[in-house]
């Protein structure tokens, strides 16, 4: 292939959703030898490029070049037989097989009577596993089993072990702690030393600067630039057609705790890996949770939720001891959550948003049995108003919007049930600079209402930022106290891996 000739264009591509033009001649060229970073709002068309290039969907119009060769791409075993593998957003790993079988399915060793071969299955997963530098993920282990983050890894494994010749990441890194990014851009810097072309989308600015060659930026569905160099102010006023002058709003102020009865006070609650924890959250206040991913946050947020089991403890709403059987007594005692994986643990993907927003309202909007539809579309209406969700209508598909726009979604859900205390676990994750910053400020907002916000992040320049005080977690208990003014970064990272093995 000449070096002059792109390893993978996209030209003038066309794509529309129902009613929603996802794609208005957007064009895209990557080259043989290089990480080239895409990026722009969620709903920019990012996903749909890729998705395009990589065979999931079908263009309306436009090209697709692959070495310069105009190609037709029905499907992704064709882009596969190119040399062209994706890691997309979605994770595409079955839950209910193992490690293994995902890793090696369609591949797999078979015995002399054509039979998958177990034994072997197993150990040879393991070998591509150990040769890409990944020894923590149990080749035996069911994929609905293991934790997000290991999850990705496994489809980034998959789609590596390949060796391809042009690899499309979406949004790899954001379900991945800095341990495990730093793994992934070592296999990114080998395969374009060996020629491959990368093509990358995060919405982690210190991420594409650190790996990309060159940067192509989306907005409304079209391609506005493609750089060598791009600061970050400038490509989010590219992105959004706006400048965000301060990215982080400023916090309420901070409430006594003198003046209040807690909100939400949690004594000695212990869960599998999860020692026994005490703390409060005051109304109006935004506590963080900060720490290395596996050290307890995910099971402390589920108890409070009534969808983890707690092996002991107390929990106590204003001052009341309140049982936290299921979510639905959570729900009920004011409580609500927003889980890491909205597309799993959330939404219910092939309904609509209206029916998404009005899930926890069921009870409510119903009479005599039957659902109050004029009622559930005032309310549905007003939450998409408030929250500027980007739909063709309530009707919509939520699986057909883009992944911040599913985040509001889900926000605006529980946001209709009014809760006291409001679970947020990594609300950021896949979602744009733009519509984080809508979520930083509707976070302040509903501080500023009174409402108790307990908040984990995977980015600790959220924390820093964003709580009040922020509670650093590690093996399973609470090690470090910091508060605001004066949190960093530097510091809750600190906190975390301080004497950690």
């Amino acid at each position: 292939m000449s070096q002059d000739v792109p390893a993978v264009e996209a030209v003038n591509l066309v794509k529309s959703f129902g009613g929603v033009r996802a794609l208005q001649g957007a064009s895209l060229a990557a080259a043989a030898g290089e990480v080239h970073a895409l990026v722009g709002e969620n709903g920019a068309g990012k996903s749909t490029v890729i998705k395009a290039l990589g065979g999931r969907v079908q263009p309306d119009g436009g090209e697709i070049r692959i070495g310069g060769r105009q190609v037709r791409l029905p499907a992704p075993p064709t882009a596969h037989a190119l040399g062209a593998w994706t890691v997309f957003q979605e994770l595409t790993l079955l839950p209910g097989m193992t490690v293994a079988e995902n890793l090696l399915l369609a591949r797999e060793p078979r015995t002399r009577l054509g039979l998958v071969d177990r034994r072997r299955l197993a150990a040879n997963a393991e070998s591509v596993l150990a040769g890409l530098g990944v020894h923590h993920i149990d080749p035996r282990a069911l994929v609905e089993d293991i934790p997000l983050a290991e999850r990705q890894m496994v489809e980034i494994v998959r789609a590596i072990s390949h060796d391809p010749r042009i690899l499309f990441l979406d949004e790899p890194t954001s379900s991945l702690v800095e341990r495990e990014v730093v793994w992934l851009f070592g296999q990114i810097r080998r395969l374009r030393a060996k020629g491959a072309c990368i093509v990358f989308t995060s919405h982690r600015w210190n991420e594409i600067r650190s790996i990309a060659d060159r940067i192509t930026v989306f907005r409304g569905g079209r391609d506005v630039g493609c750089f060598t160099e791009l600061s970050e102010e400038d490509a989010v006023t590219l992105m959004t057609g706006q400048r965000v002058e301060t990215f982080f709003p400023p916090l309420p102020a901070a409430p006594r705790a003198a003046d209040h009865r807690p909100a939400l006070e949690v004594r000695n609650l212990a869960a599998p890996r999860l020692r026994p924890v005490s703390f409060a959250v005051a109304p109006g206040e935004v506590l963080g949770i900060g720490g290395l991913a596996g050290h307890g946050h995910r099971e402390l947020f589920l108890a409070l939720f009534g969808a983890g089991r707690a092996t002991g403890g107390q929990v106590l709403l204003d001052g009341k001891p309140v049982r936290l059987r299921n979510p639905r007594e959570a729900e009920r005692a004011g409580i609500a959550l927003v889980p890491e994986d909205r597309k799993s643990e959330g939404l219910l993907l092939p309904m609509s948003v209206r029916d998404n927003l009005s899930l926890a309202l069921l009870r409510r909007l119903s009479r005599a049995g039957l659902l109050r539809r004029g009622l559930e579309r005032q309310m549905a209406g007003g939450e998409v108003q408030r929250l500027k969700v980007r739909t063709a209508s309530l009707a919509a598909p939520v699986g057909t919007l883009s992944g911040g726009n599913q985040q509001k979604v889900l926000l605006g859900r529980w946001l209709l049930t009014d809760p006291r205390v409001l679970l947020l676990y990594d609300v950021t994750r896949g979602v744009d600079v733009a519509t984080k910053h809508e979520i930083f400020e509707l976070m302040m907002r509903l501080a500023g209402e009174g409402r108790a916000i307990l908040f984990y992040s995977s980015d600790a320049e959220e924390l820093a930022h964003l709580g009040h005080r922020v509670l650093v977690m590690r093996e399973g208990r609470m090690a470090a106290e910091l508060r605001a003014p004066g949190i960093t970064a530097e510091h809750v990272v600190s906190a975390a891996v301080r004497d950690a093995a």
